[in-house]
């Protein structure tokens, strides 16, 4: 009986002591995996120079609100001139963006193009000689990006369709008159454009729709500076595919009224309104004469 019992203490003790060491095994992975994160987010913070002040973590919801606030004020003080507060509020954002997990709310790409776009407003608004012109562009970039990011569903940039259309409308004029300087001009206007939305797409598009649209507009511009003749069917494909692309990424049907506008009106313009307005006089007097003729013809009869 006494052996038995001993048997039974010692397994007792052997299954105590191998609970403590998987328990122990457990902690220090988790322990090795937080340090990791940590070590990731120090090392972040190393490259980029930002600094937490407030060590609590913000959920991604409440991130994507306070720093969508935050980049209106920033974008405010730089339309008034106001570089002092715009540089305290883009260390605010800093500190927001730090403080952030946005998980959830967009891909990993879009937290790289969020995070460029951010160090592109400090760069700004911190260099002695920047423009205005740069820093509201900059400015206008960070306002669409966290906007794109608070409201992923109808972000702001979508705004941005109707100029997108306007610019591909002047490239198909141009192309259809064998414009290249017309069909060159719109597309710098476009490519202007699309720089200033395109962290926000990033943020709230798939990858796939973003690539699609780079690769178009990257292809006109190899087109654009080549010194090759192009020709006119040439031009007005490449605008078609763009027509596309841009539908793609601003999620539009197929069956909405399509990008281009109609040349003719503006081709004949008053004179050609005149001259149909003219024709149709002629015909109905002729259908009238010939109505009168015939009951004049039976009345004799």
């Amino acid at each position: 009986m006494p052996r038995r019992r001993r048997f039974i203490l010692s397994g007792i003790v052997l299954c105590w002591l191998l609970a403590g060491m998987n328990g122990g095994r457990v902690l220090a992975g988790a322990e090795a995996a937080e340090a990791g994160a940590n070590s990731g987010t120090e090392a972040y913070i190393e490259a980029t120079g930002f600094t937490v002040s407030d060590p609590a973590a913000l959920t991604g919801r409440s991130g994507a609100q306070r720093l969508e606030q935050a980049a209106e004020a920033l974008y405010a003080y730089v339309l008034e001139g106001d570089v002092v507060k715009a540089r305290q509020e883009s260390e605010e954002i800093s500190q927001i963006f730090i403080s952030s997990s946005f998980e959830g709310l967009t891909s990993v790409e879009g937290i790289h193009a969020l995070s460029t776009v951010i160090m592109d407003m400090k760069s700004a608004v911190a260099a002695v000689e920047a423009s205005p012109q740069r820093r509201e562009a900059a400015a206008a970039r960070l306002r669409l990006a966290a906007n794109s990011l608070n409201h992923p569903r109808q972000p702001m940039w979508l705004q941005y369709y109707k100029l997108v259309r306007e610019d591909l409308n002047n490239m198909e004029q141009g192309a259809a008159a064998n414009d290249l300087k017309s069909w060159k001009a719109a597309l710098a206007r476009l490519q202007s454009r699309y720089d200033n939305i395109r962290p926000a797409v990033i943020i709230s598009r798939p990858p796939e729709a973003v690539n699609t649209f780079d690769s178009w507009i990257s292809y006109a511009q190899g087109i654009a500076t080549s010194a090759q003749p192009v020709e006119r069917a040439r031009l007005l494909e490449i605008v078609s595919y763009g027509q596309d692309a841009a539908r793609v990424m601003f999620g539009k049907e197929r069956d909405e009224p399509a990008l281009s506008l109609p040349l003719a009106p503006q081709q004949y313009g008053a004179w050609g309104l005149l001259a149909g307005a003219f024709i149709l006089t002629v015909l109905a007097y002729a259908a009238y004469r010939k109505y009168r003729g015939q009951n004049g013809d039976w009345k004799a009869v």
